[in-house]
């Protein structure tokens, strides 16, 4: 999985994670919008007000230097234009998305237990270090938790790591031939509960 989706719901993460995460409210409104004013959110969306990805690589809010090479390279996203936002077939999909992700799960997935022979780390998960969407310190939470999950961290990535020259071959050498580059794993500056 690379850079997959958390959701602060999840009972497991220790407060002391969550509580001051600026993400955490914003999420919440976003969730709260997307479930009960649709509409309202398509509109706004679609309007001239709102930011365009010209916008964005401007003033990357969610994105670090290597997303905004990525973004610049990559011929990609274009779900998130303002013309297929229009169709609400691409909107409502990507609004189920959400709400799917952060909504109510009925289990906690820090709780499941290993489907493979010996805890063997058949699952794993790449994340940046540098993403602005999903924080690195809830991945590696997760890691913890969970030992059959290999976790990799780059160290100057951000959200679009799956774009990044040369890391999709350093993720399929990890999954299939079990080749772990030093460079992807997790710095030890910061401990996670």
């Amino acid at each position: 999985m690379v850079v997959p989706v958390i959701n602060y719901r999840w009972p497991s993460f220790p407060d002391s994670l969550t509580k001051e995460d600026y993400r955490r409210p914003l999420v919440k409104l976003l969730y709260w919008v997307a479930k009960y004013t649709p509409g309202l959110l398509h509109w706004s969306v679609t309007r001239k007000w709102f930011p365009s990805p010209s916008v964005m690589e401007e003033k990357p809010v969610f994105f670090n230097k290597r997303d905004m090479e990525a973004l610049k390279k990559t011929e990609g996203f274009p779900m998130l234009t303002k013309e297929r936002l229009r169709e609400r077939s691409v909107f409502n999909t990507l609004r189920n998305d959400f709400l799917v992700c952060y909504g109510d799960w009925d289990f906690d997935p820090m709780e499941l237990t290993s489907p493979f022979p010996q805890n063997q780390n058949c699952v794993h998960i790449w994340q940046g270090y540098e993403d602005k969407i999903v924080p690195f310190e809830l991945q590696r939470c997760i890691s913890k938790k969970l030992p059959w999950i290999q976790y990799h961290e780059v160290a100057d990535g951000g959200h679009l790591l799956v774009h990044y020259n040369g890391l999709r071959e350093a993720i399929l050498r990890a999954m299939l031939l079990g080749e772990e580059h030093h460079l992807y794993r997790p710095s030890a500056d910061k401990t996670v509960p």
